[in-house]
């Protein structure tokens, strides 16, 4: 059987070290959509424990780095359609909610509430620093509101009204529906700093509650 040369060869997707980048970028952010895919139906399915699924955080926090590499001046829709990819799940986590599914402990006292609590306040405090000194891009701002919505979620006896997870679960939702390399402008800038303020406040009464 005879070949021809350019077969044996294989298809070249690439012809340079950038467009080898590019593809790898793709392929990482392909990968990062169908994990969390697969997580969340996992998890749906009680087919995986709660420590488990804390890994949807890494993939989440992953996910924007990757966007923001993949994708340049189209979105991650635009991508999903392209590649014809059946992720309904994974769509609602990352592009919606930008967090996992809340996990919270029943217990209301020990250690483990009181590491939850120190990095609550750590993430509170990093988050409005960053708005303080000016940070607007979402790559920035994102992660930061991610980790901060997943400590709040673990906090034991919240109610579900809770204020503080309402207005940063808000802004999450306001950032995944942007592009990574999108920025909020000075009005949203100062909004976001003051609901993290009031949001701070309503945390700290909580605890004095508690």
């Amino acid at each position: 059987m005879v070949f021809d040369d350019d077969f044996e060869d294989g298809v070249e997707l690439y012809r340079n070290s950038r467009e080898r980048q590019a593809y790898d970028d793709q392929a990482t952010l392909y990968a990062i959509i169908l994990a969390t895919e697969h997580l969340e139906r996992a998890y749906a399915r009680d087919a995986i424990d709660p420590q488990e699924y804390t890994t949807d955080n890494k993939l989440i926090s992953q996910f924007r780095l990757a966007e923001k590499a993949a994708l340049g001046g189209s979105t991650t829709e635009d991508f999903i359609k392209l590649y014809e990819m059946d992720v309904p799940r994974a769509r609602e986590r990352l592009l919606v909610m930008g967090v996992p599914e809340p996990i919270r402990s029943s217990a209301p006292g020990g250690t483990g509430v009181a590491v939850t609590v120190a990095e609550t306040v750590q993430h509170f405090i990093t988050t409005m620093d960053a708005v303080k000194l000016e940070q607007r891009a979402v790559d920035e701002l994102q992660p930061l509101l991610s980790d901060l919505m997943d400590s709040l979620t673990r906090l034991p006896e919240t109610p579900n009204d809770f204020e503080p997870n309402r207005k940063v679960q808000k802004w999450l939702q306001k950032l995944n529906a942007m592009r990574a390399v999108d920025e909020i402008n000075e009005e949203d800038s100062r909004q976001l700093y003051h609901d993290l303020d009031s949001a701070y406040a309503e945390f700290t009464r909580y605890l004095k509650r508690t």
